[in-house]
């Protein structure tokens, strides 16, 4: 992991760690990296989600690629999967998503992407961080006719949806679907999604004012979802995230159906339909112990790589797999996209939902999950480093391994995008789960955590 990009981009409190004067930075490196040596002006697409803080960071990143001669097009608050998609559909050299995802109004993030549609692999983000920090090359400023040009997206909305309702071959008609957009950048295309594929759906938390994305509603704050849905006696709750890049369910009975749960009933539909590429399917080392028992019972292969959904993705290019994702709920379909894709991952369910003619909470019974208990220990970024070399957390993380041998498992990492550390242990036996977790988790906030 690099010193700006994360597992997810560069993130940070806006107008604090992450100034317009890096934004300014990072659009100029971009440009002399993710240009391809294009013999036009190469152009980049920029989209944002709902935060107060994007339109000014887009500006930022906006003027840093035009000093130095590339042109932008301007997509306006979409989902991240949109900018994705947009690129190719654009012509574009590459493109920018200004989001932080499922975190709170505060925090902001640059997520880039090359002209294929897929995030940066650690190489290029290396060597814009040694532009940005480094000053390994100098900036080239250009002058008069050379200065990049900004135009204005048509039809951003319209292509993207289009796209995703091509995947689809039946309609919706019939279900009964609430709809949880986190008051962020599915707010602009949810509705218009559901509508196009014939769905009864309601629409809730879809009016963002700046600083309320994430607040008590999404994919992390499932509460008012699972409430509406069983109180409306409605088929299933679909809950986004702030950039809808990621999809959660919660079934007729207000219960949470998680990404592995989510792969497990489309892994086997897919499998069952000849659609899963070489019978395998990619998760992490997160993935439930459960998901992996359905594999092996369903004659699925599968294979876990490090946390993040461009790590997943780096190993379905690898061999050609196209289905894979995260328990946090980024699922991807490489059939029809380039990354994990909320609304995409939403209609594929809804549309097994409507071909098999079962309830949700029926397919989510494809895998049994493990108890599974995570806990995030607020640490400073010195402590993020220092947990790889700290000699009192690394004896607390092996005697919790050996109290685990053939009852479960645990897994503790920084988090990749916050300054937190993360602890997952999984265990049938739940006390044990716990007692484990905390005992860790205690170590850890001694050892590492903030003043």
């Amino acid at each position: 992991m690099g010193r700006l990009f994360g597992t997810d981009g560069v993130r940070g409190i806006a107008n604090s760690s992450l100034s317009c004067e890096l934004a300014m930075k990072l659009g100029r490196a971009a440009a002399m990296v993710l240009s391809n040596n294009s013999r036009r002006r190469p152009l980049f697409v920029i989209g944002m989600d709902t935060r107060i803080s994007s339109e000014m960071l887009s500006s930022a990143l906006t003027a840093g690629l035009c000093s130095v001669g590339a042109d932008v097009m301007l997509l306006g608050v979409v989902p991240t999967p949109a900018v994705a998609y947009l690129i190719g559909k654009y012509k574009a050299d590459a493109g920018i998503m200004i989001s932080a995802s499922h975190n709170s109004a505060e925090y902001n993030g640059i997520k880039m992407f090359s002209g294929d549609g897929y995030k940066l692999p650690d190489v290029l983000e290396e060597e814009i961080e040694s532009i940005v920090i480094d000053n390994s090359k100098e900036f080239s400023p250009v002058e008069g006719a050379d200065v990049g040009k900004v135009t204005y997206a048509e039809n951003a909305v319209k292509y993207y949806v289009e796209h995703l309702t091509s995947t689809v071959p039946n309609s919706l008609e019939g279900i009964k679907i609430a709809v949880d957009c986190a008051n962020g950048s599915a707010s602009m295309t949810a509705q218009y999604l559901m509508e196009q594929l014939g769905a009864d759906a309601t629409i809730l938390f879809d009016t963002p004012d700046g600083i309320n994305i994430n607040e008590n509603c999404g994919s992390t704050h499932l509460e008012n979802l699972s409430k509406y849905v069983v109180e409306n006696k409605m088929d299933i709750g679909i809950a986004f995230d702030g950039d809808a890049d990621r999809c959660l369910c919660v079934d007729e009975n207000g219960q949470l159906i998680d990404g592995d749960q989510i792969m497990a009933m489309c892994a086997l539909d897919m499998k069952e339909r000849g659609k899963l590429a070489k019978s395998t399917a990619i998760g992490t080392v997160l993935t439930n112990l459960g998901f992996v028992k359905f594999c092996e019972s369903n004659d699925i292969n599968f294979i876990a790589t490090k946390v993040g959904d461009r790590y997943v993705l780096e190993e379905m290019l690898l061999e050609e797999y196209n289905f894979g994702g995260e328990q946090s709920g980024h699922i991807i379909f490489r059939d029809f996209a380039t990354t994990g894709d909320g609304e995409l991952t939403a209609i594929q369910v809804l549309s097994l939902i409507k071909r098999s003619g079962k309830k949700v909470s029926e397919l989510a019974k494809a895998m049994t999950k493990y108890p599974q208990v995570s806990i995030n220990v607020q640490v400073s970024q010195e402590g993020k480093v220092q947990f790889y070399t700290n000699s009192n957390v690394k004896e607390s993380i092996d005697v919790a391994k050996q109290r685990l041998i053939d009852k479960g498992r645990i897994v503790v990492r920084p988090s990749g995008t916050e300054p937190k550390i993360r602890v997952m242990v999984e265990c049938f036996d739940e006390k044990l789960m716990n007692e484990i977790a905390t005992n860790v988790a205690e170590v850890i906030k001694k050892e590492l955590g903030e003043l």
